[in-house]
């Protein structure tokens, strides 16, 4: 018994190691390849657990061995207790039970098995993730939700475009999610949410969720989205169900009171809320927020309004790539694609290997931390809502793969990359995503780079490290592009023109990651060193 309880302390002890090999600091969700750590320490967990059951019934076996027995030598020994003792081995065995055994009973009862695994969850939980972990993933899901027009029932069922494991969400799951929602003060999200959960709780799945706690937050959530006839049914609702509900029977004279004054002031009839459809994506209008080509991106993002036209198509070619002869392409060159006129952007086929891409995010795994942006004004790196992955910043020097990285990225666009940025590797999470932004520093930000002292950033090369199920599109509103992540290649665009002006058009984004796990190294190759690689045009556009 006793072994079998420092078993399950020592098998808990060694998770510490797992969870070592790197510290969350929150935001777990940004980053899937960080995530995977967390489903190994699970599955480890979940066996400690199951060793500590184990040893929770060897000790109520051992109890319930000696309970059977005692009850057994009590029931001769009682009937006739004289008797019993009158023989001298039973009067010397009643004083050893309750000197000794009775002793050693009362301390197997009080070995409490739980100490180890509660003291090592204690000690593991500040690597697990944390209540911003959790919002930050359910509001990711609604950023997918939005940016690919996907219902809550679809998530809820789990119907999602290429994925291999399915996973449902409970009514708990969507009253959660809807409260979180609510909790933002998103009261569009909170609908769809709280409808969703009232209507597989109307379906008759079980929850611990209360329906009069899901049709409070939902009547009030509809009350501001301006529904007041829906508001006024459900909070009818929610007094059947609790008629002395808090809040209920307040908020039903309110409401009535509200449309009662509207109808009059509009001399109309009120509308029959029950004769209405269900509550979908489209019933009520999404807020409109501080992206002005939300609309467009998110579009592209679905591929739809891609402007790839005949014309356009036709002006596209294929091509080996020797880099003007360079010794290293001439008996091996890139195989060349054009993905888009103009601007000119190019796809390189096989610009990584397998092997080269398992290095890179070998190397890149235990230094991930939240991706940031460089804020316009003073050049500080920060991180921003509209960023979310982690990402990680590599030397050459560090191994011979990253330095054949660069050389390969210098040899194929004809730049130098001894003033370029570090290699960035990144990893996008739940929802993980990029908004529309540009590469370069405008007018109004001449200090972005100034600590860098190379310039501006001339150009963009990005390595796709992975194949991507559904979503995570890299596209360019201004024009009307998608660029879909196919794992080994890669894509190579200008920020700026030969005169150094910036080339406005280049704005693009990062889809969110619907389905799958996103792996890209970015290298920002800067102007210094370029004078005489790309010289400088006399005109502001080439």
């Amino acid at each position: 018994m006793v072994m079998m309880m420092m078993m399950v302390k020592n098998g808990l002890f060694l998770l510490a190691a797992a969870l070592c090999s790197w510290c969350a600091e929150a935001e777990v969700f940004t980053s899937i390849g960080q995530m995977t750590d967390l489903i190994f320490t699970e599955k480890e967990l979940v066996q400690s657990l199951k060793e500590y059951i184990q040893a929770e019934e060897a000790k109520l076996s051992a109890v319930k061995s000696w309970a059977s027995k005692l009850d057994k030598l009590t029931q001769m020994s009682t009937s006739d207790p004289e008797g019993y003792l009158a023989h001298p081995v039973n009067a010397y065995k009643l004083m050893k039970r309750l000197n000794t055994e009775w002793s050693e009973l009362e301390s197997l009862v009080l070995q409490d098995p739980s100490d180890g695994f509660i003291a090592n969850m204690s000690v593991h939980r500040q690597y697990f993730p944390d209540e911003e972990d959790e919002k930050g993933a359910a509001k990711a899901l609604m950023r997918l939700q939005d940016t690919y027009k996907l219902d809550s029932e679809s998530f809820s069922k789990g119907r999602l475009p290429g994925v291999r494991y399915n996973a449902l969400l409970t009514v708990d799951d969507c009253f959660d999610m809807g409260k979180t929602a609510y909790n933002e003060a998103d009261h569009y999200h909170s609908v769809l949410w709280m409808q969703q959960a009232l209507r597989q709780m109307d379906a008759g799945e079980d929850a611990t969720t209360a329906k009069a706690d899901i049709l409070d937050y939902l009547s009030y959530s509809v009350y501001q989205m301006g529904d007041l006839p829906r508001a006024i049914e459900l909070t009818r609702r929610l007094v059947l169900i609790d008629p002395g509900h808090q809040r209920a029977g307040g908020n039903l004279r309110y409401f009535e009171r509200l449309l009662s004054t509207e109808m009059r002031e509009q001399a109309r009839k009120p509308s029959d809320p029950a004769a209405e459809r269900p509550i979908d994506l489209g019933t009520y209008e999404r807020p409109r927020d501080y992206l002005p080509e939300r609309e467009v991106y998110e579009a592209l993002c679905r591929g739809e309004g891609v402007k790839m036209t005949i014309q356009r198509r036709s002006r596209l070619f294929c091509r080996y790539q020797d880099g003007k002869r360079n010794p290293r392409l001439l008996l091996a060159p890139m195989k060349e694609e054009d993905e888009w006129d103009s601007p000119h952007i190019v796809r390189y086929l096989n610009a990584l290997s397998d092997a080269e891409i398992e290095k890179i995010k070998e190397l890149a795994k235990p230094r991930l931390a939240r991706a940031t942006v460089r804020d316009p004004k003073s050049g500080v790196l920060t991180v921003a809502h509209y960023r979310v992955s982690k990402s990680a910043w590599l030397e050459g020097e560090e191994d011979p793969v990253i330095d054949r990285v660069n050389q390969r990225i210098e040899d194929i666009t004809g730049l130098t990359v001894d003033t370029a940025e570090l290699l960035q590797v990144a990893n996008y999470g739940v929802g993980g995503q990029y908004e529309p932004h540009f590469d370069f520093s405008r007018r109004d930000e001449p200090d972005a780079f100034k600590s860098l002292g190379t310039g501006n950033r001339v150009a963009t090369f990005l390595n796709y490290m992975s194949d991507v199920e559904a979503g995570g599109a890299t596209v360019f509103p201004d024009f009307g592009a998608a660029i879909w992540p196919r794992k080994g290649t890669a894509v190579f665009w200008y920020n700026l023109f030969r005169s150094g002006e910036g080339d406005y058009r280049t704005r693009h984004a990062a889809c969110p990651v619907l389905v799958g796990s996103k792996w890209v190294s970015n290298k920002w190759i800067h102007e210094r060193g370029q004078e005489f690689r790309r010289p400088c045009g006399l005109t502001e556009v080439d």
